[in-house]
């Protein structure tokens, strides 16, 4: 086991193979864990840095949060691990939840981040509905109060993504499985809302738009979530590009997913000549 002491929490984290870093962000089950068939395979080419975001199983929470800011500390945690594990600056990728955090990272540390593929941010502020389902979200929260966590994620996931992704989160979530509702529970309290109602710096993304490339999954078009990453890369200047599978494709695809991003991420660095370094922000 390796941590990362950062304020306020000991990182749980892990590190594959060799060559330039890549750190993987996790979404909403905030582990590691679903991203062990896809480093096996991205650890041919990279340092693959994954890790469990701060209040997730192996991540412990050390005195007092500031929940007020979660997304910010999110941040900051994910560029503390490219500056003092990777040593260099990375690639990353995040997906749904970890997308949010990944977007927020390239702003507050543009140095850090060498390139950034955004995967299904719920960013939902993006979507010209986007206050009308966020209204929604508060209605799912309510029923997890009132009725438990089994109802909400179902009423969650049928508004939200395709069949593939709902009968992966059903695996994930499975109530048996240790931590499982420890997460859950977390998510619920300090992620659903306050990640979906996040508010993106577009402009400052925008700086940085060469490094950024905003993906979705080919199997999530007619979802939410595709239409609003199509939405943020066009606000970059640059298509959406469609990638294996659903929300979780990453996972449940790895195989054709690993190469795709692999090449994407060649991609990007074909627009080398666009990019323009940026001091990190204090």
């Amino acid at each position: 086991m390796s941590a990362l002491d950062v304020p306020g929490a000991r990182l749980y984290y892990e590190t594959l193979g060799s060559g330039p870093p890549l750190l993987l962000i996790p979404g909403g089950n905030g582990t590691a864990h679903i991203f062990r068939p896809i480093a096996e395979l991205l650890a041919e080419r990279f340092t693959v840095i994954t890790y469990d975001r701060r209040g997730f199983a192996r991540s412990e929470l050390v005195g007092a949060q500031d929940y007020s800011r979660r997304l910010e500390t999110d941040a900051e945690d994910a560029l503390g691990l490219i500056e003092r594990v990777g040593r260099a600056p990375a690639t990353v990728f995040g997906p749904s939840s970890g997308a949010v955090v990944a977007l927020h990272a390239i702003t507050r540390g543009p140095r850090w981040v060498d390139k950034l593929v955004a995967f299904e941010p719920p960013a939902l502020k993006q979507l010209p509905d986007g206050q009308r389902r966020l209204a929604f979200f508060d209605e799912v929260y309510a029923l997890y109060k009132k009725s438990g966590a089994q109802p909400a994620l179902a009423l969650f996931n049928d508004k939200v993504f395709p069949p593939e992704t709902v009968e992966h989160f059903a695996r994930l979530r499975d109530p048996s499985l240790p931590g499982v509702r420890e997460a859950v529970a977390y998510w619920f309290e300090h992620e659903l809302r306050q990640y979906c109602g996040a508010d993106l710096d577009v402009a400052a993304l925008e700086l940085s738009a060469a490094r950024i490339a905003m993906t979705a999954g080919e199997a999530s078009r007619g979802y939410p979530l595709h239409a609003l990453s199509a939405r943020l890369a066009a606000k970059l200047g640059h298509p959406l590009v469609e990638l294996p599978g659903a929300h979780t494709g990453y996972a449940t695809h790895a195989a054709r997913f690993a190469p795709a991003l692999v090449e994407l991420v060649a991609a990007i660095d074909a627009r080398a000549p666009e990019r323009t370094p940026i001091a990190r922000s204090a």
